[in-house]
């Protein structure tokens, strides 16, 4: 039974809009009900409007903590004017463009209280008024669709049940024609939207009265099934897997769904291999693969085996000479661990150095600088993500790119400069963090690397894998055709920090040395909080970032103290933690509202995705240092570099006060606070609650629940990612292994 209550209506005229997001067609404005001069303001979706006009708006009225009662749109329309009268004063206001007060007098002369129907739906009759030729007839025509497409966008979208929200998507995708594209062929939504454009699709589809089997509708659902096959990781799908879910998430025949995924095969936008072992059944099945994705696997496994098949030159350097130049360069000695491996990876194409914190990869990367450039060469270094190419170059003092860079990413016409016809110029390239890189990214670097490169790829395999599909660093050791380098030492000084300590009896299922904060001791680095309810772990986490870490240990709560938590949503996830954090750490009144966040100067915020003009990459962390409301733009400190924004370009920003385990990856940070309670059940894995600790260099802190942490030390089998880059290495073998 629907216990919401009925919506409530507002009717007035628009008098100030007082904030407008282009790019999301959100909006905080005033409005004048009936007669009366008390203004009520108004937020939410709205576009299309102009001030002047009459509305009448659906929604609820709510208080907000600092500016009071305001009334939230859930939909709205543009009350036109009936009478002759009102229809002149609305025409001649210049809302339309190319009506001004001599036309206007024109048009309702000529036509009356008929004019606005006649310019919306007979504008050939236009020709009828003076003044107006063909050339005028379709520019008034035109701007009056342009000026109600937005309203009639948000309008259909509302009667469909899809969000108005997602009408600056769909403006962005389509333009001002998105209604009769969308209309005229729903389903493209699950192509040129990926994650939310099927269940867009599929209500507007049933709407027009499309049937749950339509072949149409079977294609799209197939596409978009495993596109989120491969959000969730997957290279491909099972292709019985599949059928079942179309079935059971969509109602659509398996029949049905079988002969949409022949006819995507048939099209070449699906890629079908008939065999495919599944060990713990005994038999093949069809995997099922994006065209991309089986390129991107196939491709990456043959250049691969290309570039092992390539005879390395020896370097004439042995253990003695290379503990020299490391000594002479770096003031390092090199255990006999490192030695080894340094004397050995120099008579190989490809290889693999891993270990967990500690073991002195970092030491061995700077290392096999030292070497290669007193042998003359080229070496190329790049990770990942920006932060831990940032991190990288400071600590090699060397130039460090990302990935993308390296490869001269075009998000534009996404596209890499670099490739096998304009491979790096490198006599070796070393990738830090490679855990992190996927089937795609992989499948790239490898095209750009000269065949008589070495590539050197350096990452902990016990961390999460890439967010992207595969899980490309593990597949490659598992094929056995790399030689791949364990370091297990843990070397003296890290032997004595009980982050390290605790990171490696994570990894073996143990539980941490727990110690309580409030225990009167020496300071730790790693202390555990029980709590079993969810708002007192926020309350004590905001009571740690405000008084308890400062004092005690003298971090600046929002610059050194970063809050990792395994979920966004519920009490304990990052959005409403980052609330919390922003209302405790930063009392600034000045505030812009954006679509998901509000923003203050001071806040700490990160950057979403790659954004190669402003040089600020996706998980990027600054601090906000400036808004101004008249340019409509605020500035963020990334690194001591000012960069900014545009109000429209907010989306490209969230609060960092708490992120994911997954957004931290690749960096380091004095202090983390990680909570852990059973609500984060699906999530609870080892490998998170070791990337999650090995984030922190001097503070760990843990708190939540017991059981929690239990699941998680238990729970050492993530979900295993479908992927084929095994079996396809493991056809080939060197012929010295």
């Amino acid at each position: 039974m629907n216990t919401s209550l009925p919506l409530t209506v507002l009717e007035g005229k628009l008098e100030q809009i007082t904030y407008f997001n282009k790019e999301t067609l959100y909006i905080i404005a005033k409005l004048k009900p009936g007669n009366t001069e008390n203004l009520v303001t108004i937020v939410g979706f709205m576009g299309g409007v102009s001030l002047g006009e009459a509305l009448k708006i659906m929604g609820e009225w709510e208080t907000h903590t600092k500016y009071g009662q305001q009334f939230r749109i859930k939909s709205y329309d543009v009350t036109l004017p009936a009478s002759v009268e009102g229809i002149r004063n609305y025409l001649k206001s210049g809302i339309i463009k190319g009506i001004g007060p001599m036309m206007a007098g024109r048009l309702v002369k000529r036509f009356g209280a008929d004019t606005l129907n006649v310019i919306e739906n007979c504008p050939e009759k236009l020709l009828e008024v003076e003044g107006i030729g063909k050339t005028k007839a379709a520019s008034i025509s035109n701007a009056w669709k342009d000026h109600h497409a937005i309203r009639s966008l948000m309008q259909f979208l509302q009667e469909a049940g899809v969000k108005t929200s997602y009408s600056a998507i769909l403006l962005k995708e389509y333009g001002l024609d998105a209604l009769n594209i969308i209309q005229s062929n729903p389903y493209c939504l699950a192509n040129d939207i990926p994650g939310i454009g099927f269940y867009m699709a599929d209500a507007i589809a049933l709407k027009l009265g499309k049937l749950e089997n339509e072949p149409e509708r079977a294609r799209a659902c197939i596409i978009h099934l495993i596109q989120q096959s491969a959000n969730d990781g997957h290279v491909f799908a099972y292709l019985d897997q599949l059928t079942a879910r179309c079935k059971n998430l969509f109602q659509i025949e398996s029949e049905a769904a079988e002969q949409a995924i022949e006819d995507l095969s048939a099209s070449g936008e699906l890629i079908i291999e008939n065999k495919v072992e599944v060990p713990d059944k005994k038999r093949d099945k069809k995997a099922v693969y994006l065209k991309a994705l089986h390129q991107a696997e196939a491709g990456l496994a043959n250049r691969l085996k290309a570039l092992l098949s390539v005879p390395v030159v020896p370097q004439g350097i042995d253990t003695e000479q290379i503990s020299n130049e490391v000594l002479k360069k770096l003031a390092i000695k090199l255990s006999q661990e490192q030695l080894n491996v340094l004397e050995k990876i120099f008579s190989h194409r490809a290889v693999i150095i891993t270990g967990g914190p500690g073991t002195g990869k970092t030491t061995l990367i700077r290392s096999i600088n030292a070497v290669f450039k007193a042998l003359g060469k080229q070496i190329s270094l790049a990770a990942p993500t920006g932060r831990a190419a940032r991190r990288l170059a400071e600590l090699t003092h060397r130039n460090a790119k990302t990935i993308h860079r390296l490869l001269g990413y075009n998000f534009k016409d996404n596209l890499f400069d670099k490739n096998r016809d304009n491979p790096l110029d490198a006599d070796a390239v070393i990738i830090d963090e490679a855990s992190m890189v996927d089937t795609y990214l992989m499948f790239h670097l490898l095209n750009a690397i000269p065949m008589t490169s070495m590539l050197i790829m350096v990452g902990d395999i016990f961390q999460l894998p890439s967010v992207g599909p595969g899980n490309v660093l593990d597949d490659m050791i598992k094929s056995d055709i790399i030689p791949v380098f364990y370091l297990k030492k843990i070397f003296r000084q890290a032997r004595e920090s009980s982050i390290v300590l605790n990171a490696h009896r994570v990894l073996k299922g143990e539980f941490p040395l727990l110690k309580h904060i409030n225990e009167p001791a020496d300071l730790s680095e790693f202390y555990f909080i029980e709590q079993n309810n969810p708002e007192k772990v926020v309350s004590t986490i905001a009571e740690l970032c405000t008084r308890a870490i400062p004092e005690r240990f003298g971090f600046d709560p929002i610059k050194e103290v970063q809050v990792l938590t395994p979920m966004h949503k519920g009490v304990v996830g990052t959005i409403n933690l980052n609330q919390v954090l922003q209302k405790v750490l930063n009392p600034n009144p000045v505030t812009i509202n954006a679509v998901n966040n509000s923003f203050k100067p001071g806040d700490k915020v990160m950057h979403l995705k790659n954004n190669y003009q402003k040089e600020v990459f996706n998980g990027d962390i600054g601090t906000i240092i400036s808004i101004d409301g008249k340019k409509e733009e605020l500035s963020v400190d990334f690194y001591g570099r000012a960069v900014s924004y545009d109000f429209t370009e907010t989306g490209e920003l969230s609060l960092a006060y708490a992120i994911s385990v997954h957004k931290s990856q690749g960096s380091e940070y004095p202090a983390v606070i990680i909570p852990l309670m059973t609500q984060h059940y699906a999530l609870l894995q080892r490998n998170l609650l070791y990337t999650a600790i090995t984030r922190g260099e001097k503070l760990v802190i843990l708190i939540g629940m017991k059981k929690a942490l239990d699941i998680a030390l238990k729970n050492d089998r993530p979900r295993q990612r479908l992927s084929m880059l095994a079996d396809r290495l493991s056809t080939y073998r060197l012929s010295d292994k």
